[in-house]
């Protein structure tokens, strides 16, 4: 696989994250380290925002407040779009909080 096609797998829950965090270990240029730095903090701004979710539905008991969910759902496919389209642009909300981290990448 490419260095593109692998962005694009990073973004497809955690499992594809690891595929594409291994397959791409040795030929990894700029492009896919971005990627998989923004689709890791992707993964773990999903637990969070899950877990907050949780405890607000649990505490206020509107369930409506299911429907945020979507925003993980969102800020995954915004992701596709961007590597597909061959862009290193960070998510929105989050994307520029993951920009400098995770040095095990790089």
């Amino acid at each position: 696989m490419d260095n593109k096609t692998l962005s694009i797998v990073s973004y497809i829950t955690f499992i594809g994250w690891i595929i594409a965090y291994f397959v791409g270990k040795d030929k990894a240029d700029d492009f896919l380290k971005y990627h998989l730095k923004q689709s890791l903090g992707l993964v773990i701004f999903s637990f969070i925002w899950v877990i907050i979710l949780n405890i607000l539905i649990s505490v206020t008991g509107i369930g409506m407040l299911s429907i945020l969910g979507l925003v993980n759902f969102i800020l995954m496919i915004i992701g596709i779009i961007n590597a597909a389209n061959g862009v290193k642009k960070p998510l929105p909300i989050i994307g520029k909080m993951f920009e400098d981290k995770f040095a095990f990448i790089n």
